[in-house]
């Protein structure tokens, strides 16, 4: 892409909204086609490095669970949680990824409740899920996350887990480069400006954010959430694929996902 189409600025919401909805609707086909096989069909996989709930177990038990997936883009998750027992809504911004997850349905005989809305404004009642989880959705790409945080803890009942993976926030000290050239620090860890993808108008095609790892525990914490852990995955030994900015040379110096794990107090 062609360098002033590329940019770090504020965005308002609205143009955030309307960036990324058309971004998933238009990429929708793309990114299914080179990530696809990865996330599998009936599978729950963190992050690129391939870290798998099946293995890593940070939703605790799911069987019996009501649970949200929130930015589920084709919903494999959601289907491997019904398989495991859960009762999972799966929920996206985009009509084109849940164009996919109705495909993937179709093609596993596996169904899960399909939702289109925004995750600043979950068409929920409160306390109405069990776990709340999401695998790079909605987080990284909502102006307000602190916003979104607190929708989340209003569906969540008392008691209940959330879950979610981001790009590791260092991430954006680097160029978006899995070679030599992502090894260099390029950017302040501090500057919060997005990165902006462009059309020649200068309007917004393509929003994401960015927070420090203090921003995120801030707004864990201010929307009433304690943190149980924070899991930075390990590139596994005997993994080459590359993912965009993941790579092998750059997962063996220093993380690429951050997961955290966070409970909504119980009342009383």
């Amino acid at each position: 892409m062609d360098d002033d189409r590329v940019t770090r600025r504020r965005v308002g919401a609205a143009e955030v909204r309307r960036a990324n909805r058309g971004w998933w609707d238009t990429d929708a086909d793309a990114y299914q086609a080179e990530h696809g096989a990865f996330l599998g069909d009936v599978d729950f996989v963190w992050c690129p490095e391939g870290l798998r709930e099946a293995d890593a177990r940070l939703l605790g038990e799911v069987a019996g669970r009501r649970i949200l997936e929130l930015g589920c883009g084709a919903a494999a998750a959601a289907r491997w949680l019904t398989a495991q027992g859960a009762r999972p809504v799966a929920l996206d911004l985009s009509a084109g990824m849940l164009r996919h997850a109705a495909e993937a349905a179709d093609r596993t005989g596996v169904r899960v409740p399909l939702v289109q809305a925004d995750a600043l404004a979950l068409p929920f009642a409160d306390a109405a899920f069990d776990t709340v989880c999401t695998a790079f959705g909605a987080i990284p790409f909502v102006d307000d996350s602190a916003a979104a945080m607190r929708e989340v803890a209003r569906v969540l009942r008392p008691g209940g887990r959330w879950v979610f993976s981001v790009t590791h926030p260092m991430r954006w000290i680097f160029l978006d480069d899995p070679g030599e050239g992502g090894l260099t620090a390029v950017h302040s860890y501090f500057d919060r400006s997005p990165y902006v993808e462009q059309d020649e108008h200068g309007v917004a095609t393509y929003v994401e954010q960015h927070r420090t790892l203090g921003d995120r525990i801030r707004e864990l914490v201010g929307a009433g959430f304690r943190l149980l852990d924070l899991v930075e995955p390990e590139w596994p030994a005997g993994h080459a694929g590359i993912w965009g900015q993941w790579s092998p040379l750059r997962g063996r110096l220093f993380p690429g996902t951050a997961i955290f794990v966070a409970e909504k107090p119980a009342a009383g």
